[in-house]
């Protein structure tokens, strides 16, 4: 088996300017686009719930197990592994941090293949714009197809892989200059459809319109 290694890979230096994106962003955007506007517009509101910090300490005890264990539960027999890479792309508009990144020797050449630890028990729809997301900072920055990514499921230790095409990718490109638009011109877009996410959120009480 090949040796395991940590990477930490171009990180951003200083602070995050608005125009730099992370890739959580995208998941909150489709969630409810008035999170992003209150992130970069209304930065120092933001609250840590108890939900943010289950899920950060989840991902650290997932980690520190996948160091220890196979990639059989991907499906595979050997890979360099890669914990807790950060990437940013200036080009792109977009940072992001991995907790685990697989480069695979195969037949048609080397693939790098994105892992990401979601404390859940079921695959969600966004979570494939996630995935496109952070195979377009690996893409950019160590030169390698990513065709392919995992949703590894904590509570099942299950772990879902999903197709990354171009049409993917492409709309993590358009969703970020529809979010940069936003945060430049200050616009507060719609709420979410689904007022029963309003009910939990953070930012409720800066909702005016919603009830």
């Amino acid at each position: 088996m090949t040796e395991r290694t940590e990477t930490e890979a171009s990180p951003m230096g200083g602070s995050v300017e608005p125009w730099m994106f992370e890739v959580i962003d995208l998941k909150q955007y489709a969630y409810c686009p008035r999170v992003v506007y209150y992130r970069y517009c209304l930065p120092l509101l933001r609250p840590t719930t108890y939900k943010m910090e289950a899920g950060i300490a989840a991902h650290t005890l997932e980690a520190e197990r996948e160091s220890r264990r196979s990639l059989a539960s991907y499906g595979l027999d050997e890979g360099e592994r890669h914990f807790d890479v950060r990437l940013a792309s200036p080009e792109l508009g977009l940072s992001g941090r991995m907790d685990f990144v697989i480069v695979l020797q195969g037949p048609s050449g080397r693939e790098a293949i994105p892992v990401d630890y979601k404390n859940a028990r079921e695959v969600r729809p966004n979570w494939r714009r996630q995935l496109a997301a952070y195979a377009l900072l690996l893409e950019e920055a160590w030169a390698l197809p990513v065709r392919r990514g995992f949703v590894y499921m904590i509570p099942t230790r299950r772990a879902a892989e999903l197709s990354l095409t171009a049409r993917e990718k492409g709309t993590v490109r358009r969703i970020v200059e529809e979010m940069r638009g936003m945060v430049a011109g200050e616009r507060v877009l719609e709420p979410t459809s689904q007022r029963r996410r309003c009910v939990d959120c953070e930012f409720r009480r800066f909702c005016n319109d919603v009830f």
